[in-house]
């Protein structure tokens, strides 16, 4: 490889095993075996400062995309012994690292000698609803590997020069981010990250055949729908859709079909009723648009 070839990324999703005792586990939260979303990207000296901003900020966007507004960094030093590479690789690897930080404005703490032998690393913490830390996002620079491995590119002089390696985990394990999650909203997701984002319930089995065009409609939006057709009544079915948290429910009764409307009733309590179909899918359509990572 050539020093014009860097920077390399390359990401993986990666199974790992680890036998923790039975009284540590805990639910999604901490498991034997997980996945972790993985990558790793190989730079030169003069590269490695942009690559981790790079991935803090896409880091920082996620949660922030995701909800979570509070989050800190935890910056990990050269460990007292066992380290390997070169201190002067060590210095500037973490120089990097906090430069990163600063530049974002990002809250952060030294975790004193908490690096892996490898290389120091930067830690995403996030709070959830309940304010409990979680450990999320890592960046962690490897000396090891890129030694272990012999890697080397053709540097400007011609002459053979070592990579930086970083690898880094934007969700950390993908189980303990799913459990964070579903906690940190209680279940009731956003709109567009709901699993079904509308349930139609007609109010008598006649309306059937109106019901399965108004979701018909709403698929062809890219909106998840379902159709409720038990034969409970109206109410218990919009209580099922609360208890599941559903963000809208769609009632069709003998007005709505008549009117080509729908009512609808939203998670937080709000209702209006007979609004035309095509203001509603446009309207919902924008509700569930998941945002942009900025």
């Amino acid at each position: 490889r050539s020093y014009r070839d860097l920077p390399l990324r390359w990401a993986e999703l990666g199974t790992v095993y680890r036998y923790e005792k039975s009284g540590v586990l805990h639910g999604l939260l901490r498991v034997r075996g997980f996945t972790q979303d993985d990558a790793h990207i190989f730079c030169t000296p003069e590269q490695i400062e942009d690559e981790i901003l790079e991935v803090l900020r896409f880091s920082l966007a996620i949660w922030k995309a995701l909800g979570f507004e509070d989050v800190k960094a935890y910056l990990a030093t050269m460990p007292a012994s066992g380290a390997v590479g070169t201190p002067e690789r060590w210095e500037q690897a973490t120089a990097s690292l906090r430069r990163a930080i600063e530049r974002e404005g990002l809250s952060f703490a030294i975790d004193e000698g908490g690096g892996a032998f490898y290389g120091p690393k930067i830690d995403l913490k996030v709070k959830d609803a309940l304010g409990r830390e979680w450990q999320m996002t890592t960046i962690q620079f490897d000396f090891n590997m890129s030694e272990r491995f012999d890697m080397t590119y053709v540097g400007p002089d011609n002459r053979p020069a070592r990579p930086y390696m970083v690898h880094r985990a934007l969700l950390g394990s993908l189980e303990r981010f799913f459990g964070v999650l579903t906690e940190h909203y209680g279940g009731a997701f956003p709109a567009w990250m709901a699993p079904v984002q509308a349930v139609a319930i007609p109010v008598a089995p006649a309306f059937l055949g109106y019901g399965e065009e108004v979701v018909r409609a709403l698929a062809a939006r890219g909106v998840r729908a379902h159709l409720d057709r038990g034969d409970e009544r109206m109410n218990a079915k919009i209580r099922n859709a609360q208890n599941q948290k559903v963000p809208f429910m769609l009632v069709l009764g003998e007005k709505e079909q008549a009117a080509r409307a729908v009512s609808i009733r939203e998670r937080g309590g709000t209702q209006r009723n007979l609004v035309p179909l095509e203001e509603f899918l446009a309207w919902i359509e924008s509700e569930v648009r998941p945002p942009t990572l900025a």
